[in-house]
């Protein structure tokens, strides 16, 4: 009776065996997951980031043709960044200052990474004006640093205010320092 039972053909109506049915379920099922997705991925995708801002989310600066004494200015975020290689009299100056007597008490050694390079964005945090500081021209106030020219905020050596209506020191990017001779802003 046993091979009896394996000699017939079997049912297609019988739940074990796969219908045209069920194929055409699984088929359909996967298919509108692929569409569905498909159609989800543009509204994914407008979530990132535009190539243009990720462009300007960070800056490599090469540092060597930069001499002692120097001041470079470069552009991030659309905002100036002022790169300072410090002479040793002007990291002296920015160490030597009481920080009791600052409106925005902040060490030298808090603001930079290396001592001869002072990394700071270069606008005003009073009104948002770009304070002059070349060394060349002497446009840097009485503390050596930066002079806002609009409303007479000065910065020293170590981009902190030490006179005038800004009330905070000029910001320090995030930064770091990929070699010796070059630095990564943002």
């Amino acid at each position: 009776m046993a091979e009896a039972a394996q000699a017939r053909p079997m049912d297609p109506h019988t739940q074990d065996s796969p219908t045209r049915r069920d194929f055409l379920t699984i088929a359909a099922t996967a298919l509108a997951g692929v569409g569905a997705a498909i159609a989800v991925w543009p509204l994914i995708d407008s979530m990132n980031a535009a190539k243009d801002t990720l462009a300007l989310s960070t800056t490599e600066v090469d540092l060597a043709p930069v001499q002692l004494g120097q001041r470079l200015t470069v552009k991030w975020r659309g905002n100036p960044v002022f790169i300072d290689h410090r002479t040793p009299d002007e990291i002296k100056a920015a160490d030597a200052v009481d920080i009791a007597t600052l409106r925005d008490p902040q060490t030298d050694g808090a603001r930079v990474q290396k001592a001869e390079w002072l990394i700071v964005v270069g606008v005003c945090t009073h009104l948002g004006c770009v304070p002059l500081g070349q060394k060349a021209t002497d446009n840097r106030g009485e503390y050596g640093g930066w002079f806002c020219p609009c409303h007479g905020s000065q910065y020293d050596t170590s981009g902190r205010i030490r006179q005038g209506p800004a009330p905070l020191n000029l910001a320090v990017p995030k930064y770091e320092f990929t070699t010796d001779t070059s630095v990564k802003i943002g």
